[in-house]
């Protein structure tokens, strides 16, 4: 949560600053290719097919030979990542031309979006190993350091936006700046923690070694597995950039606001349930391995769906009480307020394959995934071809929701196929209520913003609408949970080891 709060903070200083423009929309560019990279292969592929073969390690080879692969992924990581970060600086204004060719015809776009990578690409091969460390220590259950790392990538570049910038002959190239900053903050902070339990890694350069070779086998494929989502919005981002001008800005403050629900709840839900499930499968518990899902799936949908309205329903008021102020104006708002509503559908979507994906990584099952994800992908291409030119960056945002919802479909349905996973006779007791109390919270949001009306939420003065804001998401929040409770929902009923009945008899108890 702090992690996620201080991220809004950040957009909320780099929007008032720099606003939704061509120089913004530039930052953005050279900041989401390094960081797509991570998203691929530190936070996806890899740590989808490090965790399960630690585990396994753990349970099956003892502390000595949990410590040697550590020090040989480690130094394999390190060898690779360093040269594709060297090529990336190297290379800077051919990447531009392939990620973001609607700047071929901004000569200044380009040459600031070059730039900029050369200092934000570092960033990848120190936030993998950030990553690496954040895996070893969630795997041995001291989650918060991994869940504590990104608040300081978010100080450091609020810290580069204020101070930094002003000073600077371009002011967002100190944004540039700040990420690289963040990457040796992030790996230095994780240091003592891997000393406390003595798994600190050397270099020790093995190709040959048994598990290293395993854990490369399982990342190829799932490169693009459980990243498909965020190759989608890399995608996303290549066609914004022959739109207006802004359309990546609008964008990337439509996808931060549907990061909130999706790093406080899936992520997290996802991060904890990976080692868990990593190690039923080690010892070959079935039972506890679909308990274990089951219950992530709970918690999600309960969470997932009501998060998914309230994105749809308060979107406008949302962007227009974070961000209305400083440079970014009125239009901007509009302009991002329609794609959150088109990416709010989506909040589930993504939950749900980040809890889904780990049914199949922590099996060290990583050709199933590739194979949904490569169709995923390619759905999202065809939505994007579809809806682009009629809706714009809308249709760019919605059809990432509708290829995660396909992504999410066919991940349940493989994990079905494979008698892993199904869903039982509780869940229909278990919809019934949390549609009842959807219903409700929905039906007040939309009544009390038909009273307050749009010309509140436009009017300047943040620190005015922000209290009456809260105070729809709380009531809102308490009348969902009321009505759940009302129906008989019990937190007892969510906790890992409960199942109700299939039976609707007892509704009314």
């Amino acid at each position: 949560m702090m992690s996620r709060v201080a991220g809004m903070i950040r957009d909320m200083v780099f929007l008032d600053m720099f606003g939704a423009n061509a120089m913004m929309d530039a930052f953005l560019v050279a900041f989401r290719i390094p960081n797509f990279f991570r998203r691929l292969f530190a936070e996806g592929a890899f740590a989808q097919a490090f965790v399960p073969v630690l585990a396994e390690y753990r349970v099956q080879r003892g502390d000595v030979a949990v410590k040697e692969l550590i020090n040989k992924v480690a130094s394999a990581l390190s060898l690779v990542l360093g040269g594709l970060a060297l090529f990336a600086m190297l290379g800077s204004p051919w990447i531009i031309r392939l990620f973001a060719p609607g700047y071929l015809h901004d000569p200044v776009r380009y040459s600031l979006a070059s730039s900029m990578l050369r200092l934000t690409f570092p960033y990848l091969p120190l936030i993998s190993l950030t990553a690496l460390s954040g895996a070893i220590l969630n795997s041995y259950e001291r989650f918060w350091v991994a869940g504590f790392t990104p608040v300081l990538l978010n100080l450091s570049m609020i810290a580069a936006a204020v101070w930094l910038c002003p000073h600077l002959q371009i002011p967002v190239t100190g944004l540039a700046w700040g990420v690289l900053c963040a990457g040796v903050i992030q790996l230095l902070f994780q240091i003592p923690f891997l000393m406390q339990i003595r798994l600190l890694p050397h270099w020790h350069l093995d190709w040959q070694d048994a598990g290293v070779r395993r854990i490369l086998r399982l990342m190829i494929p799932a490169l693009f597995g459980v990243s498909v989502s965020q190759i989608n919005l890399l995608l996303d981002t290549i066609l914004a950039t022959f739109l207006p001008a802004g359309s990546v800005s609008w964008l990337y403050t439509a996808e931060r606001l549907t990061e909130l629900p999706l790093g406080l709840i899936g992520i997290a839900v996802a991060t904890v349930i990976l080692p868990s499930l990593s190690h039923r499968h080690a010892e070959d518990n079935a039972q506890g391995f679909a308990a274990t899902l089951d219950w992530a799936l709970r918690v999600v949908v309960m969470v997932g769906v009501p998060a998914s309205l309230a994105m749809l329903v308060l979107a406008q008021p949302l962007l227009a009480t974070l961000f209305l102020h400083g440079q970014f104006q009125p239009v901007a708002v509009h302009k991002s307020a329609q794609a959150l509503q088109a990416l709010s559908g989506g909040i589930l979507a993504f939950m749900l394959i980040k809890v889904l994906a780990p049914g199949f990584y922590s099996r060290q099952d990583t050709r199933s995934p590739v194979r949904i994800g490569i169709l995923a992908m390619v759905a999202n291409m065809v939505f994007n071809l579809l809806l682009v030119w009629h809706f714009k960056h809308v249709g760019l945002a919605l059809a990432s929701t509708l290829s995660g919802f396909l992504n999410a479909s066919l991940l349940y349905m493989g994990l079905r196929k494979k008698q892993v996973y199904r869903f039982q006779g509780h869940w229909r007791l278990l919809l019934l209520r949390f549609a009842a109390g959807n219903v409700a919270m929905v039906s007040f949001l939309i009544l009390i913003l038909q009273h307050i009306g749009d010309d509140f939420w436009l009017r300047p003065g943040w620190h005015l609408k922000l209290p009456v804001l809260l105070g729809l998401i709380m009531v809102g929040v308490f009348i969902y949970f009321a009505v759940l409770i009302m129906l008989g929902l019990r937190p007892w009923h969510l906790a890992h080891e409960h199942q109700e009945p299939a039976s609707l008899d007892h509704i009314g108890n």
